[in-house]
């Protein structure tokens, strides 16, 4: 997967993929879109993350739960 706008830099957020180079962590962009927020209303709270930057990391999400497999408890005790 190539990535265009998301960047990792071991001396900028200890390292974590962030947008474009910024202090703005994909983690952190991922959670606003998963607790509700709108794509509309992110560009408008961050005036410099760019509509391709949320594109892209979701993107990134998809290829990472791609390739990634987690064990998930079912919540049921047996």
């Amino acid at each position: 997967m190539r990535l265009t706008r998301i960047t990792i830099d071991p001396n900028i957020c200890t390292g974590k993929p962030c947008i474009r180079g910024l202090r703005f962590p994909v983690s952190r962009l991922l959670g606003l879109l998963a607790s509700g927020e709108t794509k509309e209303t992110i560009l408008k709270a961050y005036p410099y993350i760019e509509p391709e930057d949320i594109d892209e990391a979701l993107r990134y999400a998809a290829y990472l739960a791609e390739e990634e497999t987690v064990e998930l408890s079912s919540g049921i005790s047996h």
